[in-house]
């Protein structure tokens, strides 16, 4: 057996493995034995089949696997012992011959290595780096407050409709003629629903100004909803068969008007949020709000951060050269050569490039992630879940059941396990390098995380 590999330019690299008769034939005579044991040949006895015969039948193949493996196991244990970096897989070389595995051998594989550019990145202290977070002001503080009453909000009873408000009808239709009667035999329904201020006609919306209970509303549905099939249909209960006979007025007589009125700030919306007693006053569930925002805003912040020290890196870093063509024969053997263009060439190795540097930074500051890691922050993705749908209280056995379920797909488990990763050195660079430390508004900070 001998390996050998030459890489004159750093990143083109060429490994060559030659496997003589001695390194295969070990493999080969223990899978004769195999074969022999297993083979199952008319006029012979299982397991008393002649070896001559056994070899003249599956000497060949039993040769190309163990050599097959052999050259698999000393091309990866060749790059894992000279700590070789290699990008992708590795490639037959353009020059290997055809192996006559009839022969004894030896059989000389040659194989192209992508290997990665050799540099070193190093922060600390005199690197500084932009820090952004996010001013929690009242504004935010008053859109979090509007949101929360909206949440606990109930339904009122009126007498008469408001356009300015997300009033509901309801009531039953009756198709009418030309004449303005109701039509015989025409489409009737009782119990229908509509919110008027989402009609997309104005000319049909201005119809229901100052409509009052058990009054009568002359419209048309088809007009109303600019001719929505599922629209119009739901709204008369009809199949969508009869859709284009739909296309008149109908009455409406209204049996009721209900508006919806967001909650108080009182005792009763701070217990519905933050559970019974643990908020005392409208001063007190502000700063709660504030300080939820601020955890809240937390993982987004951080985010920014690590974007900038992949900008500040790059630039520290500078040009780095990679085997750019043999890049692409390798995106080639997974892809078609459509698929790879100069453009997708360019985006990959530009991440490639931030892909090393970002494993230099784990290697070099000991970064290490534990399943407790993985597990914390498929609670946190949890956590945020139920959050967006204004549920801060969720029971722990709740959260816990989720994750649970979420880890059981190993693409999830991935996925976290780079989150845990750029948590954890995110939290580690803050206390690496020196801290640009910059408050600005959400906006602003939206519009910086839209432009990267």
């Amino acid at each position: 057996m001998n390996v050998s590999f030459a890489n004159p330019d750093k990143v083109n690299g060429v490994l060559t493995i030659t496997v003589e008769k001695d390194d295969y034939q070990p493999e080969v005579d223990k899978a004769l034995k195999e074969y022999r044991k297993r083979a199952n040949i008319p006029g012979f006895r299982k397991g008393m089949v002649p070896a001559g015969m056994i070899k003249r039948m599956y000497g060949t193949q039993a040769k190309a696997d163990a050599v097959d493996r052999i050259v698999s196991r000393n091309l990866s244990k060749y790059i894992q012992d000279n700590k070789i970096q290699m990008l992708g897989q590795a490639l037959p070389n353009e020059k290997q011959q055809q192996q006559d595995l009839e022969s004894d051998g030896p059989f000389t594989f040659i194989f192209d290595i992508a290997v990665a550019p050799e540099f070193k990145i190093e922060l600390g202290e005199s690197d500084v780096i932009e820090h952004c977070t996010i001013k929690v002001d009242d504004k935010l503080i008053d859109g979090q407050v509007d949101m929360l009453r909206a949440r606990n909000g109930h339904y009122d009873y009126v007498d008469e409709y408001d356009e300015t408000t997300n009033d509901m009808i309801k009531g039953s239709v009756s198709q009418l003629d030309a004449d303005g009667k109701v039509k015989e035999g025409g489409i009737e329904a009782t119990g229908v629903s509509l919110m008027p201020q989402y009609m997309k006609s104005d000319e049909q919306k201005a119809l229901f100004k100052g409509a009052k209970k058990g009054g009568t509303v002359v419209f048309n549905p088809v007009k109303a909803y600019d001719g929505n099939e599922a629209e119009v249909t739901g709204l008369l209960k009809i199949d969508k068969e009869r859709l284009a006979d739909a296309d008149s007025n109908f009455s409406l007589t209204i049996d009721e008007i209900s508006r919806y009125v967001k909650g108080e700030v009182s005792q009763e919306l701070f217990d519905s949020v933050y559970g019974e007693g643990n908020v005392k006053d409208e001063a007190e569930f502000r700063q709660k709000i504030a300080d939820g925002l601020k955890q809240q805003f937390g993982p987004q912040e951080d985010f920014h951060f690590l974007l900038k020290v992949r900008e500040y890196a790059e630039k520290k870093v500078g040009d780095l050269t990679f085997p750019v063509e043999l890049l692409k024969r390798i995106m080639e053997s997974e892809k078609s050569a459509e698929e790879v263009t100069d453009e997708v060439m360019e985006k990959n190795i530009k991440e490639l490039k931030w892909y090393l540097i970002r494993h230099q930074l784990v290697e070099t500051y000991g970064i290490k992630v534990e399943n407790a890691d993985i597990k914390s922050v498929a609670k946190g993705n949890v956590q945020a879940m139920f959050a967006q749908y204004g549920m801060s209280q969720v029971p722990e056995d709740v959260i816990e059941k989720y994750a649970a379920n979420q880890l059981k797909d190993q693409k999830e488990v991935e996925r976290y396990y780079e989150s845990a990763t750029d948590i954890k050195l995110t939290a580690k660079l803050k206390e690496v390098v020196k801290l640009k430390e910059k408050e600005v508004s959400l906006e602003d900070f939206n519009k910086q995380m839209q432009e990267k």
